[in-house]
């Protein structure tokens, strides 16, 4: 029997948002409710980059594509999530290469953010060697637990490194409860044109013969 796994942050007003940033906080406006109107209605407020997204190419590089150009052949298939709860600052290509990587592969990092409910400034992140070594090799996307891929880079080369090679970024995972292994990945962003991220919900299943997919 497969086994479902929802990876995907929680939205809510409260949440862990990059940098304790007010401005990325997502808002929920009840527009009508049974006191104004025969119906309850809602309005969000939400950044394109909130809790577990897919970035796009524009996020980093200068007009780039943007994120309706992430198909979703790359987003349905298979994932390994792979355990880097020892690192402690970035992940390296020293940290990388026990795990053998390897072209066309969709590589989810658990680390220890996975097990952190408030915005850590010291998050785990990707250092550019490691990005640079991933797109030497020709992974199909890398996904991560923090809420960004990188962390203190002015020049952003971590993004430039994967993104410029048409690599998935996918933020915002959360991997507490999920074993290293090989899963189905299904990543879901919103239906946006022309921006530079999107929100996500993103499942991984364990057990789920994917067979041969079509994309229409």
């Amino acid at each position: 029997m497969a086994k479902v796994y929802d990876v995907s942050m929680l939205i809510h007003e409260g949440m862990q948002v990059y940098k304790n940033k007010d401005d990325k906080r997502p808002k929920f406006e009840t527009t009508s409710d049974f006191q104004t109107g025969s119906a309850h209605e809602t309005r969000l407020h939400l950044d394109a980059h909130t809790g577990t997204h897919i970035d796009a190419e524009l996020h980093m590089v200068p007009g780039g594509k943007t994120i309706e150009a992430v198909g979703l052949d790359k987003l349905i298939g298979p994932c390994r999530v792979i355990d880097l709860t020892g690192v402690q600052d970035g992940i390296t290509r020293a940290d990388l290469e026990p795990h053998a990587p390897k072209a066309g592969e969709f590589l989810l990092f658990k680390t220890r953010n996975s097990f952190e409910e408030t915005f850590n400034f010291e998050f785990i992140y990707l250092k550019e060697d490691g990005a640079r070594y991933l797109a030497e090799i020709g992974v199909r996307g890398v996904g991560t637990d923090g809420l960004g891929v990188e962390r203190s880079q002015p020049d952003h080369m971590t993004h430039v490194a994967l993104l410029s090679k048409d690599i998935v970024v996918l933020e915002g995972l959360r991997l507490k409860d999920v074993p290293p292994g090989e899963y189905v990945l299904i990543a879901l962003p919103l239906k946006l044109t022309g921006i530079d991220a999107a929100p996500a919900r993103v499942i991984l299943v364990d057990g789920l013969e994917l067979g041969s997919v079509t994309f229409a």
